[in-house]
């Protein structure tokens, strides 16, 4: 949501302040309740402050969001082919070429300067450049079904359970629109009478109407490639990993992070503003995340079981770690190395290069927002408590085409509630934090050096990978 928010893609149903996404271990929805358990099985200590954004629904169904978005993706450009067939990938020093076949079995051939493969588990762009993959692996096929039903009145605010009895082990979650899934512990094929009865048996009742909507098989996998890109074209998604459903959401979270890294990595290129090996930054950045979170699926108690004895276990990281926290090591980032650790809470940082610019009020003419709120999508910001700065990055913006927004704190720009912003980010009231397009923090300095722009100029162009001379 935090990302969504960032491009402009509102949070259109969030869950209220006191939401709390529990799941109830039962016998059936209607019968006996043993207990519940927090999405989360690692201990919070407190409540903490992630700011402006909410939780959204667990399942959110993709398939009506895409359509809901596909009008206004094609009003900001976008050129969306739908039941096309990938047959064949060639890229040279130019660009990438795709062969695909249309609905009508016509087949064509689309040019780019690079490729983005999101396709998939079954990513056949990954399989037709030989990228292995390494990890778990395949541990079951599960059998799902999609149905309809009016369940709200048993589930008391619940929205996922697991159901556990002796011939019925399952997991049934809702999409909050009436639709709820159910999932099969077991590989055991049903027809669609039998799933029916199944459905019944995991409520509790049948006195209710029910719409089955669909069934699908799908694997249980964890797997991660091996690298991230090969020349121009790059693997997102579940096409460059394959991790469980858990509690984290980190399949579609570290999809949609995967690709907010790029993005603005494809501009800064496709622009001119960069040169080419910034977007070697991808795989070093974005991989080690994948692998990080595929362990740490299996410390957790949902995967336990599927554990190799082989591999070890561990140490459970917290989750706002896993999810905010985790550390980027990269030439875009200068003061970041293997001796840190994976990955902390946000607060923990204290604004350590590679690492999210954490959440923290800050009071502006609009009034109060989220610091996350402060940075630009298309633009580097600078954060600083010294004017000297914002002479530097007014300077700066006279002579370069890489845009780089200042923030001046203290000066329109107030923390609240008040508090030292210095210390937070580990600098003096005379140093600076480097913030890029994504929010990464790439380069502080802990006191004004004697010639502050022409240092700033210097590192700018040393993390945004310049390309050729970017003056005016």
């Amino acid at each position: 949501m935090e990302i969504y928010h960032s491009v402009g893609i509102e949070n259109t149903d969030p869950a209220p302040d006191d939401f709390k996404l529990e799941r109830a271990h039962v016998e059936s929805v209607t019968g006996k309740w043993h207990k519940n358990s927090s999405w989360s099985d690692t201990e919070k200590q407190q409540k903490t402050d992630d700011g402006k954004t909410h939780f959204q629904n667990e399942e959110c169904p993709k398939e009506e969001y895409s359509a809901a978005r596909g009008h206004e993706h094609s009003k900001l450009g976008a050129d969306i082919r739908r039941q096309h067939t990938l047959l064949s990938v060639e890229q040279d020093e130019n660009g990438v070429t795709v062969t695909v076949k249309d609905p009508q079995g016509v087949q064509l051939h689309i040019k780019g300067s690079y490729l983005i493969a999101a396709d998939g588990n079954r990513s056949t762009v990954r399989e037709l450049l030989q990228i292995p993959r390494q990890g778990r692996g395949f541990m079951q096929t599960i059998q799902s079904v999609l149905f309809r039903a009016p369940l709200q009145q048993w589930t008391r605010g619940i929205v996922q359970f697991d159901i556990d009895q002796p011939n019925l082990k399952a997991f049934l979650t809702s999409y909050s629109d009436g639709r709820w899934a159910l999932m099969f512990k077991d590989d055991i094929e049903r027809d669609k009478e039998v799933l029916r009865a199944a459905i019944y048996q995991a409520v509790g009742t049948n006195s209710f109407p029910l719409e089955i909507i669909t069934t699908a098989n799908w694997e249980l996998t964890a797997l991660v490639a091996d690298t991230f890109q090969s020349g121009r074209i790059f693997l997102a998604g579940d096409a460059a990993h394959t991790l469980p459903p858990n509690r984290g959401g980190y399949g579609a979270n570290t999809g949609i992070h995967d690709v907010h890294n790029l993005a603005w990595k494809l501009a800064a290129v496709l622009s001119g503003q960069s040169s080419a090996e910034l977007l070697e930054t991808y795989d070093a950045e974005r991989r080690p995340v994948a692998l990080l979170r595929h362990d740490q699926i299996f410390v957790r108690a949902d995967y336990k079981v599927h554990l190799q004895t082989a591999m070890p276990a561990g140490e459970k990281i917290d989750d706002d770690a896993m999810e905010f926290g985790q550390i980027y090591l990269s030439k875009g980032i200068i003061g970041s190395d293997e001796s840190l650790p994976k990955a902390l809470k946000p607060d923990e940082w204290k604004g350590q290069p590679g690492t999210h610019l954490p959440h923290f009020w800050v009071e502006m003419n609009e009034g109060c927002q989220s610091s996350l709120d402060l940075i630009g999508s298309n633009s580097w910001t600078l954060l600083f408590t010294s004017g000297e700065w914002a002479d530097a990055v007014c300077q700066i913006n006279k002579r370069s085409r890489i845009p780089l927004k200042g923030i001046h704190v203290g000066h329109g720009v107030r923390v609240v509630p008040s508090g030292d912003f210095s210390a937070s980010f580990g600098i003096s009231e005379n140093g600076c934090v480097l913030v890029r397009p994504d929010g990464y923090i790439a380069w502080r300095l802990t006191d004004l050096p004697s010639k502050c722009q022409q240092m700033l100029e210097d590192i700018l162009g040393q993390v945004a990978f310049q390309a050729g001379d970017l003056a005016k």
